[in-house]
């Protein structure tokens, strides 16, 4: 595995190149984060993975600072997955001078769920991500759905730019008692890593919830979403949101929607102690 920092070697290493396959990470690789390199490998070679604890992305009172640092190992890691090239710039590298170029999501999916909470967030992230497409030239880039609203923005992305990047978007790697797997996990003291898993367990309750109903109205979503927050924050949570929503543009169904049986996806994110955990679940 060649491990280059800056733009000019990475884009050396893959002049011509015409199926390169790439994976960004923000590093402190976990299985997860391997599986998505596993499915890069299927849809394109060579495959590229990135490290970079992109500050962009981190609100005023967010943890970039503590955020871990793990590149020996995470390269250890991606070398045992076959991976081409790992690129781990440094903070200069990608931001030379002051980023005022910003990419904006439209508001109507970038400023719900995660950015109402996170304010910028997105921002951050589709203007680092866009970056990368340039450094990279990736003809496929592989996303996890656990953040699912930051797959469909960079989709969207895409999309409206015209880049020539396929997104494809891979299932949630879970522990065995189902927590979804998360840098931040590592955050968890003993007693909240054994309770962190009743969240996903309460996205199963409302998906079973709506199941049985059949034709539940916008009302039954609202009482099932308030049920949700009530029993977490009852277990000592701090939900920021438990939210039913469209998978095909995350707003929330009207009852035309719910009457024509449209495919939804049952969102979360809570904190337990000072860790912030999100979760979601198709329904």
């Amino acid at each position: 595995m060649k491990i280059v920092h800056t733009i000019a070697e990475l884009r050396a290493q893959l002049r011509g190149q015409l199926r390169t396959s790439f994976v960004p990470t923000m590093g402190n690789l976990h299985d997860g984060h391997l599986s998505l390199m596993r499915i890069a490998a299927k849809h394109g070679d060579p495959v590229v993975a990135s490290v970079f604890v992109n500050r962009l992305q981190f609100t005023p009172n967010e943890d970039f600072d503590r955020y871990p640092r793990t590149l020996e190992d995470d390269a250890r890691k991606l070398e045992a997955e076959g991976v081409y090239v790992l690129f781990a710039p440094d903070e200069r590298e990608i931001y030379p001078v002051p980023q005022e170029f910003r990419i904006s999501p439209p508001r109507d999916l970038g400023d719900i769920l995660e950015g109402e909470f996170r304010p910028g967030f997105f921002v951050g992230v589709t203007t680092v991500v866009m970056k990368l497409f340039q450094c990279v030239g990736p003809q496929v880039a592989v996303f996890g759905k656990k953040d699912y609203q930051q797959q469909m923005v960079i989709r969207q992305m895409c999309e409206q730019f015209s880049l020539p990047t396929e997104i494809i978007a891979a299932e949630t790697i879970r522990d065995h008692d189902g927590l979804a797997l998360s840098s931040r996990n590592g955050y968890l003291s003993a007693s909240e890593r054994a309770q962190a898993p009743s969240l996903y367990e309460r996205l199963h309750e409302m998906r079973s919830t709506l199941l049985a109903l059949g034709s539940p109205t916008p009302q039954d979503c609202r009482a099932i979403e308030a049920e949700a927050l009530t029993f977490l924050t009852n277990q000592g949570w701090t939900p920021d949101y438990l939210s039913i929503r469209l998978r095909r543009n995350l707003r929330p169904p009207s009852a035309e929607d719910l009457s024509a049986g449209a495919a939804l996806v049952i969102l979360a994110a809570a904190r337990l102690g000072s860790t912030r955990l999100i979760d979601n679940l198709e329904v």
